[in-house]
């Protein structure tokens, strides 16, 4: 420490005893201002600091000075900082507390001449939270230098627990000022998210969990909160045991290993020491929880990798779930109303399971990603999900008419008549579409002109099986292994993958699946796999080069998928493939398997077929050495196309810039249909492209017979097929692709109408 700088640690009392001390204050005499003038005077001299000033936040994002011990007495309700501004503002914009031995260097400082703090040097500031809301600042100074620890910083983070009990109470800001100015109530609402799963509902508002009053948050007797909480704890494990129990009862799925790997975060010794740890620091057992979730939800917006923030979801979710045990409030699924739109910062798997799916229509989340536990289970349920809605839950009220428009990640709340009943016409034609869907199941996908066109449908768990035959696939283009191991804790071993890939091989029924081996990397993280930080993960060490560097994960996936087939035909499709060389690996791996499996006496499959994804435009210039090493390949179209326009298809700026009905990419994949059939190659696409019923026809037209798309693009597809004529297509098509245009869609979509094509 430097010669001018200052610890006043050694007066310091510890959270405990002031905690104690803060209690007697609250419960004392005197209105809320008083009591707030006493607690920062309370905090300022144990805390052995000149200067403790308490900001709260009011209508309009303004932080207002609403108590001091310290300034000068005439700037309290008369200094406002906007959020942002000033250091106090930068807590409260970012959530996070700030240590400053020199405050005045700080870029964020801003100098207020009414408050008289220009005399102070050093400055600690904590963000006033509570359920997940910035509520206020609290902040100390010191007229020296002097470098605040890691504990005194802690210290006042608990101790911002007792002034965010005063606001929350409304016994200093109103609560309706805490609303967002386009709020509840006022008028209808239009706000949009991402797409998590499609669909449309129309329903009424239902807040998952609405705010669990946390009642004391300064313990009286710590042994008695540890007691409390080892007793909800056992609660909330046996609760979660018996969901597990039940959901394994239904029948297999994936879903149940996302709740296995739920269960362990319950256990999670870290995060329950944590909670020990706040109690053992004066806070009861529930204001200990909502002491670590504040600190979860802090975290959460400093993390980027999409694992780590679902994780961090999950233990929040927990946390609520603790608090219900705590406070006896755990029948989350009852007296739901019959059409329910549930509408929650972030949801846990277990707590979806929870709700009565029979009431359940559709799930808006303030949080949310399509790696989410929750968007998977919801996807296998056909909830509709729309996530990332800003401060959604600020601004619906429970009851609350709701619209959503899951496929074009749109929410409307309290809408007029207008929209509707707008809305409930676009509901009855999707309905009697889906049923035509439905009926037309059998028919078969054949153009005007009697060219068959093979639909099939792409799937990555267990419970998407039923949907093969409902929609009336003619087999699984796609199985993306990677999905079940990205919902685990660890990583499967060969049993378990031969018992799934089993499962699945017997659920189609004979009818053919392609698996394509683990595409992990990139955006698709595995909890046990440790890799290292890539600029561009996209384009770096991912799918196949992993395979090909770490042997043994592709090799133990490859001896499952033998074991299962066991006498049925087995298609296998390694991703990612940029050479021929790296095909001739993967097969030698897959080859070795073989023998190995021969020379156990194990039964081998029926027929193998050998492919590759083809994403990575070199791969198109060696289909010719490709050719005699494999049989089949399917376009990627979505890494494709980000690898042919350079442009990164997660990069929300780039956006709707490149469209896939293009004339560089008909011209690619014409190339590439042309090649494939010199090689001998059977060539399918299996991307986005393919399930879109105007891209469809365009890959029809260019010579593609083979498409596989998620299960609800199966009808509208087959519905343009039926209606096309394959010589007028190629003709159309191929005028398209001398054409300039950034897109070509409507040009399309205009050929389609005057010809008679739906879509």
């Amino acid at each position: 420490m430097d010669g001018d700088s200052v610890s006043a640690t050694a007066n310091w009392v510890g959270p405990r005893k002031l905690l104690r001390r803060l209690r007697d204050v609250m419960a004392g005499p005197g209105d809320a201002q008083e009591r707030l003038d006493k607690i920062a005077k309370l905090i300022a001299a144990d805390l052995v600091a000149e200067v403790c000033s308490i900001y709260v936040r009011r209508a309009g994002d303004v932080l207002e000075l609403f108590a001091t011990e310290g300034l000068k007495p005439g700037a309290v309700h008369n200094t406002r900082l906007r959020v942002g501004e000033g250091i106090v503002g930068a807590i409260a914009a970012d959530s996070r507390p700030m240590a400053l031995a020199e405050a005045n260097k700080h870029p964020n400082f801003a100098y207020r001449p009414e408050t008289g703090e220009e005399i102070y040097t050093s400055m600690m500031g904590v963000p006033i939270l509570r359920g997940g809301r910035m509520l206020g600042v609290l902040a100390i100074q010191n007229r020296t230098r002097r470098h605040y620890t890691d504990e005194e910083v802690e210290t006042l983070e608990t101790v911002s627990m007792v002034v965010a009990e005063m606001v929350v109470g409304g016994e200093l800001v109103g609560a309706a000022e805490q609303n967002p100015a386009d709020g509840i109530g006022l008028k209808p609402l239009r706000l949009e998210g991402i797409r998590l799963n499609g669909g449309l509902a129309l329903g009424r508002a239902v807040l998952h969990r609405p705010e669990i009053p946390v009642g004391r948050t300064v313990a009286e007797d710590a042994e008695v909160e540890k007691q409390r909480l080892e007793t909800a704890l056992d609660s909330m494990h046996r609760r979660l045991d018996d969901m597990l129990a039940a959901a394994d009862a239904e029948g297999p799925g994936d879903h149940i290993d996302i709740l296995k790997t739920y269960r362990m975060f319950a256990k999670d010794k870290g995060w329950i020491r944590r909670i020990v740890e706040n109690i053992d620091n004066g806070l009861t057992a529930e204001g200990a929880v909502v002491r670590v979730q504040d600190d979860t939800r802090a975290r959460m917006k400093k993390v980027d990798d999409a694992y780590l923030r679902e994780r961090l979801l999950d233990l929040e979710d927990l946390a609520f779930r603790l608090l219900q045990h705590l406070s006896g409030e755990t029948g989350a699924g009852k007296n739901l109303p019959e059409d329910t739109i549930l509408i929650a910062r972030n949801l846990g798997p277990a707590d979806l399971l929870d709700y009565d799916r029979a009431h359940l229509r559709a799930l808006i989340l303030e949080e949310g990603s399509s790696t989410s536990h929750v968007a998977i289970v919801a996807k296998a349920l056909q909830i509709p999900v729309v996530g990332r809605v800003k401060n959604v839950l600020d601004r619906v009220e429970p009851m609350d008419s709701i619209l959503v428009d899951g496929g074009n990640a749109l929410c409307y709340i309290r809408p007029g008549d207008e929209v509707l009943s707008a809305f409930q016409t676009s509901m009855r034609l999707f309905e009697e579409k889906r049923a035509a869907y439905l009926a037309a199941k059998d028919l078969p996908s054949v153009t005007r002109d009697g060219v068959d066109i093979t639909l099939m449908m792409n799937a990555g768990l267990l419970i998407d099986m039923v949907h093969l035959h409902a929609t009336g696939a003619a087999g699984i283009g796609l199985y993306r292994t990677e999905v079940p191991f990205m919902v685990r804790s660890d990583f499967p071993d060969t049993p378990t993958q031969a018992d799934l890939y089993r499962k699945i091989i017997d659920q189609a029924e004979g009818k053919p699946i392609t698996f394509r081996t683990l595409d992990i990397g990139g955006d698709k993280v595995l909890p046990y796999f440790q890799e290292a930080q890539e600029e561009n993960p996209a384009m770096g060490w991912r799918a196949i080069r992993i395979a090909i560097d770490r042997p043994g994960l592709l090799r133990g996936q490859l001896r499952a998928l033998i074991q299962a087939s066991s006498g049925r035909p087995l298609r296998v499709m390694f991703p990612m493939i940029a050479n021929t060389d790296e095909f001739v690996q993967a097969r030698a791996m897959l080859d070795k398997e073989l023998g190995r499996a021969a020379q156990r006496g194990m039964t081998l499959p029926e027929r193998i077929e050998i492919g590759a994804m083809l994403e990575v435009p070199s791969l198109i210039y060696q289909l010719d050495t490709l050719g005699p090493k494999a049989d089949f390949v399917s376009i990627g179209s979505n890494d494709l196309l980000q690898f042919l326009f350079a442009s990164d298809r997660g990069n929300p700026r780039l956006d709707g810039r490149y469209d896939s009905l293009s004339a560089p990419v008909l011209n690619v994949i014409r190339d590439i249909v042309r090649r494939s059939e010199a090689a001998g190659l059977e060539l399918s696409v299996c991307g986005e492209m393919a399930g879109n019923p105007l891209d469809a026809l365009a890959l029809i037209g260019l010579g593609v017979r083979r498409l596989s798309m998620s299960p609800a693009n199966i009808g509208p597809v087959r519905d343009a097929v039926r209606g096309a004529d394959t010589q007028r297509l190629a003709d159309f098509t191929e005028t398209l692709t001398r054409r300039t245009d950034r897109s070509l869609r409507q040009a399309m979509a205009d050929f389609a109408r005057d010809h008679g094509i739906p879509v």
